[in-house]
Formats: C-alpha cells, structure tokens, sequence
C-alpha cells in the first residue's frame, strides 16, 4: 500500500517515441512484463547505470552499445534481472537483441537491454523472443502507461508522470516513468528510469542536465539501503522543436529545461519512496547548517539506514534516542553536539544537543502518528543542507523480501 500516490493520469506523448508492452510470461503469467520503445532516428540519449560490481548482462550490453551506437531501441523485460549469470547472461541479452535488431532492420548495438526482477536465473530468450513481432507491430505514441505497467515487479502502482513547459514560446513536453520500491539506494538513477522530451537540444547540454538531475532526485532517495545490479536511468531527446534549440548551458532555456525535468525526476523518485516495499510512512529528512554536501548525506543517510530508527517510525514511536545515535555515529570530524537541534514536523526534540525543554512524549506521539512525516536536523557548522526521502521499516517490508521468489 503506498503513501499519498495517487494512480498516475494518462501521460503526455512524445514526438518520436513509440512504446508497446505485452507478456512473455517470464514469471509472472497474469499480467504484461516486457516492454519495447522505439526512438526516432536523429534523436540523442544520455544514461546512467549502477555502480554495484555485480551489474547485470543488460547494463553491461547498453554501456558497450551506447558507445558504438545512437539508440534506436529499449528492450525491457520485468521479471528476470540476467545478472549473476557470467557469460552465458551475456549471450543470452545479446541474442534477443540480435533478433529485434533483424525484425527491425537496425544494428543490434542500437538496441539497449534492461532487465528487473530475479537474480542469478538463465534469461528466457525463446519467451522474450517469441513476442517480440508482437512488441513491434503495437508499437504507439499512447502507451506510455501500459509501459509503466509491464516494467514493475513488488510496485503496488504504476509510476508515471508529464510537464508540458513554455520555453521561448515554444510548448516542450517531458514524459517519464519508473519503477522500483525496494533495494534501492541508487548511486545513479534508480531501479529503471526513462525519461523523454521532444526539445531540440546538444548532446553535452543533455549530458550536463542529466548529471543535475540525478543529484537533485534519484540521488536522493533510500528505501533499504540495497543498491541494484539493473539500476539503470535514460534521458531521451527527440529533437523535434524545430523553433527551440539549446545549445548553451549558461543560458536560460537551458536553466528552465533543467528545472522542468528536475521536477519530472522528483516527482518520480519520491513515488518509488512512497511506494517503497511495505512502507506506512513518507520521510523527509533534512540536515540544515552543515559544511557541505558530503557532510550532511552522510548525516541523512545514516539516519535513514539506521533499523532502529526506521522501526521506531513504523510504530510511531518518538524514540529520539535512536535519531541522536544515528547522528553521532555519521562520519563527520569534531561534531559540536552541543550545538545540534533536531525537530520533527514543528515538534523541537533536542536542542542545544538535549532533550528541548519544550518537548513532551505526548507532542511526539502525536507527529509520528502522521502518514508522512519531515525530521530536520541542524548541525550549525556551515552554510550547506541537504534533504532526502525515505521509509519507514515495516513487518510488511520483510515478508515481501522473504516471499519474493514464492
């Protein structure tokens, strides 16, 4: 049951893109799990992918063919993730890519994989190959949704969302959908991101604004602490504004673009929050006053792994004890505690690095029973802050993880 997320409104299309989504059955029979989006010749593209050693066939393949090829096609599957499989994993994505790349008449490094689900079984090559006909003949500028559908796996809704902007008189529509609720501390994106606009832009100027984005949202959420071998992000251009074009990236237009898919990205990676496995609460955690940025993550990530913190928001317990515990063991030099305050909601827990003179269980009680909850962390130390989005740590979350393969 996911926290404040209501189901996504149809989205916005996008001149050159064309998506289609049916099932192969890879492991789940009642429902749609692979999908296929086509991207306009003379379109542009920018990726990231995870930084976990262990990343799958897929990830592997799209970074070896985004340096040979501009892509022409996403091939997705939800169900089988192809990693820990070695070179067989390898061969297998590459025989589906193989085969779309015939039925489509492309090179097959402009085909990119990506999988989701799980980890350390054989691709099924002759299900996934045998719709793919299919995949390509229901290709439509209209199925963004069905698409966000058939990628999910222990999602409980659909996450997809669209901006239409004005950038010197020029309509510019953004489009984006993702996936993902658990293991999910992303070191790029998230579980699986695609993100399009039909804006004429520069590939270095797509580059920059993807790098931004990514620190602005993606980066900045945690359900569990886990970090994926699929994450994978792509942002598309289409380029078809033919009276806009961007080129630099101290202009305006650059700015307001950035600005607009900054707020598609967010919008986005915090439906992965309040959709995170299990979860009953949407935190905001905001660490104010530090010296940079590293230094107040480090606070808020320490927060948002701590179990026991997590645990205390499930049972709406004020457990502050836990939040300063998580605080002093972050990894920042000659922390003056006796400076630190730490409120949640408006409720003042610690102040001047103790128990605020004002606080009562019966305050704290009452704001940890909310759905969705800010604690707010000020170091005073410097000029920096940060904030993240997180869970709580529910019953719920451990008998999703324990059945997954049920």
């Amino acid at each position: 049951m996911s926290v404040g997320l209501d189901y996504p409104q149809k989205p916005v299309k996008i001149s050159g893109i064309r998506l289609s989504a049916g099932s192969a059955e890879i492991y789940n029979k009642k429902r749609n799990d692979i999908a296929l989006i086509e991207i306009d010749a003379g379109s542009i593209t920018s990726a990231a992918f995870t930084k976990n050693h262990f990343c799958a066939a897929p990830v592997q393949i799209s970074k070896y063919n985004l340096k040979k090829s501009k892509p022409r096609y996403c091939l997705i599957n939800a169900g089988n993730a192809n990693a820990g499989t070695g070179q067989s994993g390898i061969n297998n994505s590459k025989a589906t890519c193989e085969t779309l790349a015939k039925i489509t008449n492309c090179d097959e490094t402009e085909i990119l994989p990506f999988s989701t689900g799980v980890i350390g079984e054989d691709l099924p090559i002759d299900k996934i190959n045998k719709i793919l006909p299919s995949l390509v003949k229901n290709l439509s500028e209209d199925c963004w949704l069905d698409v966000a559908k058939s990628i999910m796996t222990t999602d409980t809704i659909p996450k997809a969302t669209s901006k239409q902007v004005k950038i010197l008189d020029t309509t510019v529509s953004i489009t984006g959908i993702t996936k993902g609720s658990g293991m999910i501390k992303p070191d790029m994106g998230t579980m699986l991101s695609f993100i399009a606009t039909d804006v004429n832009i520069t590939e270095d100027c797509l580059d920059k604004i993807k790098d931004n984005v990514l620190k602005r949202s993606f980066n900045r959420i945690i359900v569990d602490g886990d970090t994926s071998t699929n994450d994978s992000f792509l942002l598309i251009s289409t380029c078809k504004t033919e009276s806009l074009e961007i080129k630099e990236q101290n202009s305006k237009e650059f700015e307001i673009l950035e600005d607009e898919i900054t707020k598609v990205c967010s919008q986005l990676a915090q439906a992965i929050v309040r959709d995170g496995e299990g979860a009953k609460k949407f935190i905001t955690i905001k660490v104010l006053e530090g010296k940079d940025t590293p230094e107040c993550l480090s606070v808020a990530y320490k927060v948002a792994e701590s179990p026991l913190v997590k645990t205390a928001f499930t049972a709406s317990d004020p457990n502050w004890g836990r939040i300063i515990a998580a605080i002093g063991n972050s990894k920042i030099g000659n922390l003056d505690i006796s400076k630190v305050n730490v409120y949640i909601d408006d409720v003042c827990l610690v102040e001047n690095g103790e128990r605020s003179k004002s606080y009562t269980e019966e305050k704290g009680k009452k704001v940890m029973e909310q759905d969705e909850i800010i604690l707010r962390i000020d170091l005073k130390r410097g000029f920096c802050s940060e904030e993240i989005w997180t869970t709580d740590l529910s019953y719920e979350y451990i008998k999703i993880n324990a059945e997954y393969r049920s």
